[in-house]
């Protein structure tokens, strides 16, 4: 049973995912240019190998964030759909829950262009 405290649950869930997403990737593009600095710079190989170490997970993590961010969506997607169904289809939740379901979606249109 959808209730409005779930759909706001869930729309913190995603509000959060894409927040977290953002940040690995703002992460993935520093870690990038500190080795791209470090191999300019000609530091010692093991320095420079332990930094594309962690370059190495900064990457591996958005695509992690984009598969748990797409399981949210969905959720969140079945959740409100459940209380539409039920007659609710106003309130602060239930458009808190709309606008974040678009900005999810638009933010997946953006990185497949």
């Amino acid at each position: 049973m959808a209730t409005l405290r779930n759909l706001k649950i869930k729309t913190s869930t995603c509000k959060r995912l894409v927040k977290e997403l953002h940040s690995y990737e703002k992460e993935v593009e520093r870690e990038a240019a500190k080795t791209t600095d470090m191999k300019a710079k000609g530091v010692d190989p093991y320095d420079l190998k332990q930094q594309e170490n962690v370059l190495a997970e900064s990457r591996m993590m958005v695509p992690d964030c984009h598969k748990r961010l797409e399981a949210a969506l969905s959720d969140l997607k079945a959740t409100l759909g459940e209380l539409e169904e039920s007659g609710e289809n106003e309130g602060l939740e239930i458009t808190d829950a709309r606008s974040i379901i678009t900005e999810v979606e638009q933010l997946y249109q953006s990185s497949e262009d």
